[in-house]
């Protein structure tokens, strides 16, 4: 399983390290319906117990919340004892919370249940997401990219089968069934994984594009340094917009009645929601290893300014354009193509920036920025309740992202490059540096 190479005898095949990431994205796929499918299930929620829409949506935004704010501490645990442990525990409790959804009759019950769920999701998300970053030190982009694509695209091909459970057996049998299986499969995955050790992979890239540090910042030096936070901002901004539309797609779709409507495209015909909910997963995979791979050539900051971007654009489009359900499907798959990279291009600027030692948990630290753009998700709902449209709702989404794009190549590229230059200075390479 290993080569030599020089004096570094601990080198392993390349093969292995595409092993372990291949794992990492199967676990991801597991958990990818936590999130994707939920929009799913809200119509069925809400006409069978009659809650309303927006308060269904707090189990929503704790699920995130639980998701992203514990990942740190998850992260922590995987830094110390390695990832295995950490999978197993979270694709247990994901199986548990979508049976606690199962047997729900109250809210409380449903924000219980995805309190559990999305604590589990956490568990497996940051471990996959850090294992990656620390596997491939030259390619971290793209390795980010292809383990969150497991995430944004893993419930694309469940699209259909969870919509048509959840007709012919009910929610109830979707989220058991659903739920049972998923976490089942996880945990099996997860006794096949491993962190890499001192000397088994390559030093990390230095060139003109990608400035990667020498530096191994901790967990507390990290929360200290202001351009950590200018991330996390960034990431709110555009993680909100997405987060907002993933959760309502459906609902969207029904307010614009456009939802149950035929449309046929590329051959195939679905009707609006289905065929956009499976396009959006699909583009929201795909766009995870592609814009990885791209920060990989151009640099993070020239990639999150075209990206967040197309992203502005395309949510603005979406408001103009959406209410026809053919544009409904394309628009909407442009946005989830636009938004899904936060995912690879966030966790490598990270640990480009504040090196890979303790990645898995200085990568959960700045994704707890999706918990706290999930706090806006039903704030989106009550301005669309209080409005009676959702023009407002996504006229703000679009701003935000076209600021977040400013922000990425005037702010957050200078003054990255300044930070890095200072650890180089500070901290010259050696021999041994590259420990993970």
């Amino acid at each position: 399983m290993t080569v030599s190479a020089g004096n570094d005898a601990t080198r392993v095949n390349d093969s292995y390290r595409w092993m372990q990431l291949a794992i990492g994205v199967g676990c991801m796929v597991m958990i990818a319906n936590l999130q994707y499918g939920w929009t799913f299930f809200v119509p069925d929620i809400q006409k069978k117990f009659g809650f309303d829409r927006a308060a269904i949506q707090w189990a929503f935004t704790l699920f995130v919340l639980f998701e992203t704010w514990l990942v740190p501490i998850e992260g922590w645990f995987v830094d110390k004892y390695g990832p295995r442990l950490v999978v197993l525990f979270g694709g247990a409790l994901c199986a548990i919370g979508w049976v606690i959804n199962s047997y729900a009759t109250s809210l409380n019950a449903f924000y219980i249940g995805q309190v559990i769920a999305g604590i589990g999701a956490g568990a497996v998300y940051g471990t996959a997401v850090g294992n990656a970053l620390k596997w491939f030190p030259d390619k971290r982009g793209l390795a980010a990219g292809i383990t969150a694509a497991g995430f944004g695209a893993g419930s694309a091909l469940t699209v259909a089968p969870i919509q048509a459970m959840i007709k012919d057996s009910g929610i109830q049998a979707a989220f058991f069934n659903f739920g049972i299986g998923q976490g089942l499969i996880c945990m099996v995955l997860a006794l096949f994984l491993a962190a890499p050790k001192k000397g088994q992979v390559p030093a990390p890239v230095q060139n003109e594009s990608i400035q990667q540090t020498r530096r191994d910042y901790s967990p507390g030096q990290v929360v200290k340094t202001p351009i950590f936070w200018l991330m996390y901002l960034m990431f709110v901004i555009v993680g909100a917009g997405g987060l907002l539309v993933t959760a309502n797609l459906k609902p969207i779709a029904a307010d614009w009645k456009i939802d149950a409507i035929p449309v046929t495209l590329i051959g195939l015909t679905m009707t609006t929601v289905t065929f956009a909910a499976t396009i959006d997963r699909i583009l929201n995979g795909l766009t995870r290893p592609f814009f990885g791979w791209i920060s990989d050539k151009i640099g993070r900051e020239n990639t999150m300014f075209i990206a967040f971007g197309m992203e502005g654009i395309g949510i603005y489009l979406l408001y103009l354009w959406g209410q026809n359900p053919v544009w409904f499907v394309i628009l909407s798959g442009f946005v989830f193509f636009a938004w899904g990279e936060i995912y690879s291009l966030f966790p490598s600027t990270c640990t480009d920036t504040f090196g890979s030692k303790f990645a898995t948990t200085n990568a959960g630290l700045l994704y707890t920025a999706k918990g706290t753009a999930a706090l806006l998700v039903p704030f989106g709902n009550y301005l669309q309740q209080y409005t009676g449209n959702w023009d407002t709702v996504f006229l703000v989404a679009a701003g935000g992202n076209i600021l977040a794009s400013l922000l990425a190549l005037l702010v957050l590229k200078p003054w990255r490059k300044v930070v890095v230059e200072r650890s180089h200075a500070t901290m010259p390479a050696t021999a041994g540096q590259y420990a993970t």
